[in-house]
């Protein structure tokens, strides 16, 4: 489907911090960020690849890391203009100091942020420093944007501070803004049927749909205020129930959700 462009929010919705594995006074900051991610190019996707034997009969594996400036201005044009919507910060990720396919995504992305982007603010991390800095200051972030394997990385790294992965949504989009909307946990079949699932994703996943693929930005925010609204109203299924708070099933969770849409 040519879904190049995978969208990872990570947000920390008030009344949660306390599932957050980070320090009290950390979570406390709250964060809200997306992680960007190149999902079609890489050393996933790179030749040549595979396992060989050498002449002294050991076994090699290896792989191509691999990108081409055209696929580094896609994505990168992606992160740039989702930051104009946001909080106007891309911070990209790379290796630049021992890859040399990460030199050519740094200067790819800030040869395309000084010709067409110059109001959005650029910073560039490496990503073991990017990996780091996740844990020690997550509210840094705004738009955090890079390839496929460190996007798959730092993408559930994001995704664990929010303390709950019944809350994640996600999309992968193609050029033309179609895509493939699922909550990060996927169908969860060992709880199937239970009425215990967390559905918010799920819900979650919808408003990124009306945003990304239908520019509906106002039915959008209307699903993510209302999802914020019943948090404030203290109902919690499982796997983000506290003591205080009101414990609700799938369903129960659901109706609370329409009816803070009404």
């Amino acid at each position: 489907f040519k879904l190049f462009c995978n969208l990872r929010p990570a947000t920390l919705y008030k009344g949660l911090e306390k599932f957050c594995p980070l320090r009290a006074d950390i979570a406390a900051k709250g964060f809200d960020m997306v992680v960007v991610r190149e999902l079609t190019g890489g050393i996933y996707f790179g030749q040549p690849r595979g396992i060989r034997e050498l002449e002294n009969g050991d076994k090699q594996g290896y792989n191509t890391d691999v990108y081409s400036e055209s696929e580094i201005k896609r994505i990168a044009k992606v992160a740039f203009e989702l930051a104009g919507l946001r909080g106007g910060k891309v911070c990209s990720v790379d290796k630049a100091n021992v890859l040399e396919v990460t030199e050519l995504w740094k200067q790819t992305v800030t040869d395309l942020q000084q010709a067409q982007y110059p109001n959005i603010q650029l910073s560039h991390m490496y990503v073991d420093n990017a990996a780091m800095q996740l844990v020690r200051a997550p509210k840094q972030f705004d738009v955090i944007v890079t390839g496929n394997l460190f996007g798959d990385i730092l993408s559930d790294e994001a995704a664990m501070l929010t303390g709950s992965i019944g809350m994640l949504p996600s999309a992968s989009l193609d050029e033309q803004g179609k895509g493939m909307y699922e909550p990060c946990h996927g169908s969860a079949p060992d709880i199937a049927g239970q009425n215990i699932a967390n559905p918010l994703a799920t819900v979650l996943s919808v408003a990124m749909m009306l945003r990304y693929t239908f520019r509906e930005e106002a039915a959008a925010k209307a699903i993510e205020d209302a999802v914020g609204q019943v948090l404030d109203q203290g109902l919690r299924t499982g796997d983000i129930m506290s003591e205080g708070m009101t414990k609700v099933g799938t369903d129960a969770m659901g109706e609370a959700v329409v009816a803070a849409l009404n």
